[in-house]
């Protein structure tokens, strides 16, 4: 089975408190306002996802999400969806909705942001600290 991991850090200003979305960027900063977001400095957003990985999620097949922070992880699962671009080259966002637009990576994800253990966020409040996602279709 195959695995995409995608890196990314902690910022001093992850709150993960969003009830429907959860994102990971690019992005070096984060505003308190970015509630949603527990990973700033990704490694990859949406646009570079690997072709495998890119055709089971327009292929609407269930993936699985884990978070990795130190020694504590989280999993959650999500779907894809024939209509998802997976176009943005900065974030990328996972939906408990069917919302759609370029940053979506999945739908109907069975976590959102204020799910993560706040002892996972606690850690990724640190700056710097290292995190890891990891991406592949589940079974």
């Amino acid at each position: 089975m195959d695995i995409f991991e995608i890196e990314f850090f902690g910022h001093k200003n992850v709150r993960a408190l969003h009830k429907t979305t959860l994102e990971i960027t690019k992005e070096e900063n984060l505003t308190p306002k970015g509630d949603c977001i527990i990973g700033v400095g990704a490694s990859a957003a949406v646009s570079d996802f690997p072709a495998w990985l890119k055709s089971d999620i327009k292929d609407g097949k269930k993936l699985r999400f884990t978070i990795i922070v130190n020694k504590s992880e989280f999993s959650f699962e999500g779907y894809g969806s024939r209509f998802l671009s997976l176009s943005d080259p900065l974030e990328l966002v996972i939906r408990k909705s069917e919302y759609i637009s370029t940053r979506t990576a999945a739908i109907k994800s069975t976590a959102s942001a204020v799910d993560i253990p706040r002892e996972l966020i606690k850690k990724l409040k640190e700056d710097n600290v290292a995190g890891k996602m990891e991406i592949r279709t589940a079974p």
